[in-house]
């Protein structure tokens, strides 16, 4: 199924992305919650529920509706990985702004760290570059990983199992902050520095999500294309890598890592300026568009 979160008329609901009729399916209205985070945490039941209630649910127009990030308001700090694509890792050691390698380009183990949940916006909305001190606001595409269930030292085996599904992620980046402080949260985290959408789609949907490819254009100029297949640690080593250390939950939001073609990567490096329209999509998932102020 693809998820959306949707406001019409002030009110917040939960819906089916109908994308063959322009329209979804009001969830929330045949008594699901009005909060994605509830459903996931409901584990196959809410699966299943959603199934029903989207058998009789009513149609709603997308020109009738504001499409919100899938997962408006994170339960916890997004999981994200840096430097995970080598040609990525490459250009960023390159670049100059990774003040935390010591020289190392590759890294040994998942390079991981966290988005603040009120980083998150939906499509459509701004990305506010206006608010980085810094001027120094860069994009990433970067497919998503939505887990499912609660666990702990889960293997790489198992780790699929812990999927609920995907969803696409903009982890804007503030480059000269992320510098400043020698750490990527507070770069990373500002208001509106993490877009996403516009669906959350469910394994099921997915045949192969190493097949996927991650594609970034600004202002329609292709600056980044990638395949899942790529990443230097894949979905299953970052899932057994995390949970190792902690306990993983329903509605948690890893954020693979993202591909070469970074604004920090062109010299000089090309940061995004009010007016610019960054438009990310991955195969099978969705397109996710933003437009900078």
């Amino acid at each position: 199924m693809r998820f959306v979160s949707f406001e019409k008329n002030g009110q917040l609901a939960v819906g089916s992305l109908v994308p063959d009729e322009n329209c979804v399916i009001n969830l929330t209205g045949v008594g699901l919650p009005d909060d994605l985070n509830t459903i996931v945490e409901m584990g196959q039941k809410g699966l299943d529920m959603a199934e029903t209630a989207a058998q009789t649910g009513e149609r709603i127009a997308l020109s009738e509706i504001k499409i919100l990030a899938p997962f408006p308001r994170p339960r916890r700090n997004i999981i994200c990985v840096g430097k995970n694509y080598f040609e990525h890792s490459k250009e960023f050691e390159k670049s100059g702004f990774d003040s935390t390698s010591g020289g190392q380009t590759i890294p040994d183990a998942p390079v991981i760290f966290t988005k603040a949940p009120t980083s998150v916006t939906g499509p459509g909305e701004s990305i506010p570059a206006s608010s980085d001190p810094s001027h120094s606001t860069d994009y990433e595409g970067e497919l998503a990983v939505v887990i499912g269930r609660t666990g702990r030292n889960v293997s790489k085996d198992e780790a699929f199992n812990y999927v609920c599904g995907y969803t696409v992620i903009n982890d804007v980046t503030a480059r000269n902050l992320q510098q400043l402080h020698k750490q990527w949260f507070l770069g990373k985290s500002l208001d509106g520095f993490c877009p996403m959408g516009p669906c959350f789609v469910t394994s099921d949907e997915i045949e192969d999500v190493t097949s996927l490819n991650v594609s970034t254009w600004v202002n329609g100029e292709l600056r980044q294309k990638a395949c899942v297949k790529d990443l230097i640690f894949n979905i299953p080593t970052i899932i057994e890598t995390v949970s190792s250390l902690l306990t993983i939950i329903p509605g948690d939001i890893i954020a693979t890592g993202t591909p070469a073609g970074v604004g920090i990567g062109f010299t000089p490096p090309k940061f995004l300026q009010p007016g610019d329209k960054v438009v990310i999509e991955i195969d099978h998932i969705g397109v996710l568009e933003n437009t900078v102020t």
